[in-house]
């Protein structure tokens, strides 16, 4: 097995994993420590060592809100360690592969994770990536800034450092890629043959890297999990970029609250007093630092470059979970849902309301809809529209999920399944649980090696025929209980709302 590989800065060890054919490489630098005058910078090239480092343990994890401490369902699901090791040294990144030779050429997933820009880390244990490496694939997770560390903005940074103002963390998810770029056939991976991925924010994180067109050429796929949003009644901005002006405003206040005035000044800080300070902001709604259109790395909406065509066009594997982000009209009754209507479809309310899904009323709301089921297929209908249009595959997890919470299929559930990392979870799975994440699984390394999840599964067995989303087939694939399920679009409402959104 491949326990020892040669990177551009030295050579690194690996570990056997669970399953001893698999090498974990964890903890490999892929730039240097972004702290003092690295802070607020864009990430710098890493020092070189001698000999070879052993790279057995994850990294520290980026400055955040410390893990575990809640009792929310995501520190009862997998952020469970408070006392896992962080610190702002945390560009690393981490490879598993099944790889015997550096010169097998695998297809690469480069995986970038979730949490808003402001919580999240490669040592999650969903994200253990032995079960995509059984399947040929390199696998791997790169780290990056967050919060006031990886996306603050600051007019004193705008006029210093113009080529790199901001969106740190971004850049450290480009320098993670381009590291792959650069290494990865050390490890048995096709540097020509790469998938970015991501969930939530990670997945907001591929449609910024496929919208910024210096990646050109850097990757053959991607998949965007519950990171595309659809707002079809009342505006959600989101997962919409800030302007400069607007976020440099918010940096000039946080610089006012940390009670300094120079951005020398703002470096010496400690990292902790930074982060203690912003999250009280942050958490009583005064600031929230994420991607910023910059006119360097974003220079316009990733959605909006995703429908009009100006993206870096590649395939796309997209979608969501059944119960995630659902929005809904709020009205008191009939009367209210009409005049909503009026102001949201204009002279289109007559036929909203004569939808049979129009007036279904919840205890939330009328017109329950999904947001990132509606950005999801927006964006790929934009797409559609192209000339020579990329396949992109829409899919929705609405399998059950047991456990005392009754949480249903909640956002990020899926990641589970898609990892196949079911055993390391606490909630009481069944075997119909393990047959879906095994198929979940094989779609998805499918996709990695030759953009189409199409094709056969570990037994050999011919995978149901998963069709791109068009505009003239509405192809969905159903992740249930029962496995999956290729389905065609049902739901009037959905086609309705697609079509306001255009």
């Amino acid at each position: 097995m491949l326990r020892i590989a040669n990177t551009e800065n030295g050579q690194v060890r690996g570990l056997p994993a669970a399953d001893p054919r698999i090498t974990s490489f964890k903890g490999i630098p892929f730039a240097a420590p972004p702290v003092g005058e690295n802070r607020w910078r864009a990430p710098q090239p890493a020092e070189s060592w001698q000999g070879v480092r052993e790279c057995f343990e994850f990294a520290p994890i980026s400055v955040q809100d410390t893990p575990g401490l809640g009792d929310d369902i995501y520190c009862r699901e997998w952020h469970v360690d408070p006392e896992i090791t962080m610190s702002e040294d945390c560009l690393y990144l981490n490879v598993w592969t099944n790889a015997k030779s550096a010169d097998e050429r695998k297809p690469v997933l480069v995986w970038f994770f979730g949490g808003a820009f402001q919580w999240g880390y490669t040592a999650e244990m969903e994200f253990d990536g032995e079960r995509l490496a059984r399947r040929d694939i390199v696998v791997v997770t790169v780290n990056y800034r967050l919060g006031a560390f990886g996306f603050l903005c600051h007019p004193q940074l705008t006029k210093e450092q113009p080529d790199a103002p901001c969106n740190f963390g971004c850049l450290d998810q480009q320098a993670g890629l381009r590291w792959v770029r650069r290494n990865i056939a050390n490890f048995g991976g096709d540097p020509d043959n790469i998938t970015i991925a991501g969930q939530s924010a990670g997945g907001g994180s591929v449609m910024a890297q496929m919208a910024c067109m210096d990646n050109e050429g850097d990757f053959k796929s991607a998949v965007v999990m519950s990171g595309m949003f659809g707002s079809p009644y009342e505006v959600n901005d989101f997962f919409k970029p800030q302007s400069l002006e607007q976020a440099g405003e918010k940096g000039e206040r946080l610089f006012e609250y940390l009670g300094v005035k120079t951005l020398e000044e703002a470096r010496k800080l400690d990292a902790n007093y930074i982060r203690s300070k912003y999250s009280g902001l942050r958490n009583s709604g005064e600031m929230f630092f994420t991607i910023v259109l910059d006119g360097r790395f974003c220079t316009q909406d990733p959605m909006a470059a995703f429908r009009n065509g100006s993206r870096i066009r590649v395939p796309v594997m997209g979608g969501n979970t059944g119960d995630e982000f659902m929005e809904y009209i709020h009205a008191a009754d009939d009367n209210g849902l009409a005049k909503k209507a009026g102001e949201y479809f204009g002279s289109k309310a007559e036929q909203f309301l004569a939808l049979p899904e129009a007036k279904d009323r919840t205890d939330l709301g009328y017109a329950l809809v999904s947001s990132p089921e509606l950005g999801v297929k927006a964006a790929f209908l934009g797409e559609n529209r192209q000339d020579k249009p990329e396949n992109c595959y829409y899919y929705r997890f609405i399998s059950d999920i047991p456990g005392d919470d009754n949480a249903g299929t909640f956002h990020s559930v899926d990641l589970w399944f898609f990892f196949e990392t079911l055993a390391k979870c606490t909630r009481p799975f069944e075997g119909r649980h393990y047959d879906l994440a095994r198929q979940m699984c094989d779609y998805w390394a499918n996709f990695i090696k030759t953009g189409d999840p199409n094709g056969f599964d570990l037994n050999g067995n011919r995978l149901p025929e998963w069709r791109p989303y068009s505009d003239n087939d509405r192809s969905e694939m159903l992740f249930t209980s029962d496995g999956a399920q290729a389905s065609a679009e049902q739901n009037s409402l959905v086609r309705f709302l697609l079509d306001e959104l255009k």
